[in-house]
């Protein structure tokens, strides 16, 4: 005898064939198809599609609209883009300045000392990188590791923010004050702006010190785990 799941799927085949059946005696030969996602244009925060329906932009498309950049002039010095690292899905983005040497040479965000102590403050958060998602605001590295120049900022920013609209994460954190700045607009000191929540595009930003200062000014490490708690617990209160 059958049992009751097996009867259920007889009546659901049953009501499709009628449904066919009622189709077909009225001349319908084909079903509508909705858009395809594919076919539609990515939504770009930078040049708004007009007139049509659009769709997510992917951080694999900004990548390969990124190219082999040569919009200012730290093109010519690189050895490679540094575009971005972790999830595409992540619910934290950490946004730093610009890449160091280390991340010039192997074209990954944080892979030197500095982002040793990162993976590290990581760890304490219960937290792996492959789970959240680095960036820096300059995809190339500013001669020096100087800050990078308007010109530089102009041609660069609008990648991160596409970054940031197509993961569009709970909480963002800046490390230091270049990043802080640029995405907030403002001229305050990090010293001002860390410890507090802020918002960019409706996500919170929360604004804490580099790790590259952190290894020059150890004492300061206290003040960016006391950021970090508070960015746990928001994390925390979003899930929940």
């Amino acid at each position: 005898m059958p049992d009751k799941h097996h009867k259920e799927l007889q009546e659901a085949v049953a009501q499709v064939r009628a449904l066919l059946e009622d189709l077909q005696l009225l001349g319908v030969t084909e079903l509508p198809q909705g858009p395809d996602p594919a076919a539609q244009p990515p939504c770009r925060i930078d040049e708004p599609v007009s007139g049509a329906d659009c769709r997510a932009e992917t951080l694999e498309e900004i990548r390969a609209d990124l190219g082999d950049c040569q919009r200012c002039s730290l093109s010519k010095r690189r050895q490679h883009i540094v575009f971005g690292a972790g999830s595409a899905a992540a619910r934290l983005v950490l946004v730093g300045e610009a890449p160091g040497r280390d991340e010039d040479q192997q074209g990954e965000p944080f892979v030197g000392e500095a982002g040793r102590l990162l993976d590290r403050i990581l760890f304490a958060m219960n937290l792996r990188r492959e789970e959240v998602y680095i960036c820096n605001v300059q995809k190339c590295r500013p001669p020096k590791n100087r800050d990078p120049l308007p010109e530089e900022i102009a041609a660069c920013e609008p990648f991160l923010k596409r970054q940031l609209a197509a993961i569009q994460p709970q909480v963002i954190v800046t490390l230091g004050r270049f990043a802080a700045q640029t995405l907030l607009d403002t001229p305050q000191a990090i010293s001002r702006l860390r410890g507090r929540w802020h918002s960019y595009q409706g996500i919170a930003l929360m604004p804490t010190y580099h790790p590259a200062f952190l290894l020059r000014n150890p004492a300061a490490k206290r003040e960016v785990w006391e950021d970090m708690k508070q960015v746990m617990a928001r994390l925390r209160q979003e899930s929940g």
